[in-house]
């Protein structure tokens, strides 16, 4: 179940503070254009991240941070120092997976439901979710943000999911905060700090082993 999460690990959960004053975007379109003006634009993302994990059962939240790494097309590193070491890494239809006890490649082929997380996952960080056909989605705004609602349609992340959220900064349409509900009740969230867009990142970055 680790690793179903830590796939999804860029889905966060907005605050309630954070989806104050919501409500439908003026020009939907205009969103739409820019939005993915600024998704192909995107080749690389480099940034800091603090992870917390809301569990049903507990009443407290699990905070993990580390680093993010993206790169196009489809290729991206997360690696978590604290309280633990944990490395993901999606590179194409690939995932390695890596802890103290061990040390895996994952290839998506062998499952529908995989190589859908590794396209939502590379589509989410980058901003080009409009065009995923997995899923619905609705657009609000407020004064700081727009807040990006998908809601899944594709049979496996239907089951999985509830809903995905993304936080989009307004001054420059970037995706800082990504929301993932799941089917259990239990939430991810993630927020970017620090980050850096389009500076080189080596390809032995997201090495597979």
């Amino acid at each position: 179940m680790r690793s179903w999460i830590l796939l999804c690990c860029c889905f966060v959960a907005l605050s309630a503070s954070a989806q104050t004053g919501f409500k439908p975007v003026a020009n939907l379109e205009l969103f739409k254009q820019q939005f993915m003006k600024t998704a192909q634009s995107t080749n690389t993302i480099k940034s800091d991240f603090v992870q917390e994990k809301n569990l049903s059962m507990l009443s407290e939240k699990i905070v993990s941070k580390g680093k993010f790494w993206f790169k196009k097309e489809n290729k991206v590193r997360m690696e978590y120092s604290a309280p633990s070491y944990y490395l993901m890494v999606i590179n194409g239809k690939s995932f390695r997976i890596k802890d103290a006890k061990s040390d895996r490649n994952i290839s998506t082929s062998g499952s529908k439901l995989f190589e859908q997380i590794s396209k939502v996952t590379a589509d989410c960080v980058q901003g080009n979710v409009l065009n995923n056909k997995d899923f619905s989605t609705k657009v609000l705004e407020n004064a700081q943000y727009y807040q990006v609602q998908m809601t899944p349609v594709a049979k496996g992340l239907k089951d999985f999911f509830n809903s995905i959220d993304l936080l989009v900064e307004k001054k420059d349409l970037a995706v800082v905060k990504i929301t993932m509900h799941e089917r259990s009740g239990d939430d991810t969230n993630i927020s970017f700090t620090q980050r850096e867009l389009n500076v080189p990142i080596s390809d032995e970055i997201f090495a597979l082993k």
